[in-house]
Formats: C-alpha cells, sequence, structure tokens
C-alpha cells in the first residue's frame, strides 16, 4: 500500500495558518527563516512529533508532543484551479481567499494517501507544541534537518510504494541520544521501522532504514551521545 498522513488536530492547523497569516509579527528567528521567501509559505503535509527519552528508549513509551508542518513555497494566484463561478479562489472561497463574512479560506492540507507532489517546494517546517492550553505555534526552521525530512520521505515513500504494508510517517525525537528519526508506523506489531536523520548518532548511518526494535536496541548499547549543533 503506501504512507498514510493523518490528519493533524484543527488548533494545531489553525496556529500554522495564524502564525503564517500576512501582517502577522514573528519572531526575529522566524522571520530569520523565510528572510529569502517570497511571501509567507502554506502548510502542506504535517507530521506528528514524537518523544521518546531515557537511555533505553522502547517505542511503546513514546508520547506525542507536536506536530511539524512542512511548508511550501505559496503558489501565485494564477496557479488556481479554475472556478464555474468565476469568483472564487482555489479553495471554494471567494477570490482574494476571503470566504462569506470575511474568513480566510487555505488550500487542504495533504492527508490520507501520500505523495511526493509539492516536496521539491519544501522551504521550511513551522513546529506546533501541544501543550497544557492546547496547541500553540513554536518556531519555524529550515536547513539541513528539514532537508534531511524530506529526503526521508522520498525514501520511505520509494520503499513502501510498492509493498502490501502501510505506515503512518512520524517523526522521533530521542533527546538523550541527540537524534531524531522518520518513524514508519505500522499497524502490525513489531513491524516499525526508523530511518534516522542527519547527523545521526555515532555509529549509525543517517538514512539507513532499521528495524526499529534494532536500531533502539543499538542506541541503548551505544556510549553516551554528546549534544551535536544542528541547523534548522
Amino acid at each position: 500500500m503506501t504512507l498514510h498522513l493523518s490528519q493533524p488536530p484543527a488548533g494545531a492547523l489553525h496556529a500554522v495558518h495564524s502564525a503564517l497569516a500576512p501582517g502577522a509579527a514573528l519572531p526575529p528567528s522566524a522571520a530569520a527563516v523565510l528572510r529569502h521567501s517570497e511571501g509567507r509559505p502554506e502548510p502542506l503535509l504535517a507530521l506528528p512529533v514524537h518523544a521518546l527519552r531515557g537511555p533505553t528508549p522502547q517505542l511503546g513509551g513514546a508520547d506525542c508532543i507536536g506536530w511539524r508542518f512542512l511548508l511550501r513555497a505559496a503558489r501565485p494566484d494564477a496557479a488556481l484551479p479554475h472556478c464555474p463561478h468565476g469568483d472564487c479562489d482555489g479553495a471554494g472561497g471567494p477570490a482574494g481567499g476571503r470566504a462569506a463574512g470575511g474568513r480566510t479560506e487555505h488550500r487542504p492540507l495533504a492527508v490520507g494517501e501520500f505523495t511526493e507532489d509539492g516536496l521539491e517546494q519544501v522551504t521550511a517546517a513551522a513546529e506546533v507544541a501541544v501543550g497544557a492550553n492546547g496547541p500553540a505555534f513554536s518556531h519555524l526552521t529550515a536547513g539541513p534537518y528539514l532537508d534531511s525530512t524530506v529526503r526521508a520521505l522520498r525514501q520511505a515513500w520509494q520503499l513502501v510504494h510498492p509493498s502490501p504494508a502501510r505506515y503512518e510517517p512520524r517523526l522521533l525525537s530521542l533527546p538523550e541520544h541527540y537524534a531524531s528519526a522518520l518513524w514508519l508506523h505500522s499497524a502490525l506489531p513489531g513491524e516499525d521501522l526508523l530511518i534516522p536523520l542527519a547527523p545521526a548518532p555515532l555509529g549509525v548511518a543517517a538514512h539507513q532504514v532499521f528495524p526499529a526494535a534494532e536500531l533502539l536496541a543499538r542506541l541503548a548499547n551505544a556510549p553516551a551521545a554528546r549534544p551535536t549543533a544542528l541547523i534548522g
């Protein structure tokens, strides 16, 4: 089958749209990420972010801590689908992206079956954290970590596309090992896969596909990890 993208919580998607809305004030760090972008980017897809803590991590203990939205460059109005009514944008609202009552319409997020469409346009990522008061926008990122995430998604799609298996792509953070991986979560027990993102821990090759149990066992037996500077 394929990779299956989950629908993020409505609050998480709203937090991203609010942060990226024209005229919305962004912190200096986020503005720096977008300094080479023409206009504000738009969400393409979202990946749940899970954290697995402890020196001997087990997937069953991973907690969902937020969502990471991959952002692509905003498309010009000329690229929107034609509206038979003559007054709609690609999302079904009136021209200019406004629906009745002044509500802004947004292009739909990619959910369900994953394809590579749009990945070549990814320019940044938006992090939404789940807190006591619900989802909240955290920060924007770009750079090698984002590039590694996009590469791993392409790699995962190529891996599972010809197979009968179905996986949900997630991001897995391993704070004690200063590492992250693309987590291909399977509905079948023991079939989860992990693709370490660059920079990978010592002794582990980035973008090598591991059965989850094998990689976690290897990390549990690895020497103490040291911090690695990440850009993005």
